[in-house]
């Protein structure tokens, strides 16, 4: 049982790391497109910039979230744990939300382009 909790204690890290270089690499990725747009002056570019780089740090916090869950209910699923993982997921969904408004205008359940 304790080689079991310590594969998924790496695999649980793993996926945090993975989640970091989502974040690192999304905003990378998302400041050489600024540039190319710079150069060719697209207009609105700071705006998709941002899209850009919120889109990153949502994905990236969704590997996150699955990473604290996989360490915490397998690894040790103490009922402190499990505490400070919900409030952990909590303020991550809370984030999630608050950037998908800011991305799309709209919260995730919406269909339309309306508010």
């Amino acid at each position: 049982m304790e080689y079991y909790r310590h594969i998924m204690d790496v695999i649980g890290t793993c996926v945090d790391g993975i989640g970091v270089l989502i974040v690192v690499g999304g905003a990378l990725v998302a400041t050489l497109r600024l540039l190319a747009w710079r150069v060719q002056s697209t207009g609105n570019y700071y705006s998709l910039y941002r899209q850009d780089v919120g889109r990153a740090i949502l994905l990236g916090l969704e590997f996150l979230i699955a990473g604290d869950i996989i360490r915490t209910v397998v690894v040790a699923p103490t009922l402190q744990n499990v505490v400070v993982l919900g409030l952990i997921v909590l303020i991550r969904t809370f984030l999630s939300l608050s950037l998908q408004l800011e991305i799309e205008g709209k919260l995730p359940w919406r269909t339309g382009g309306s508010h």
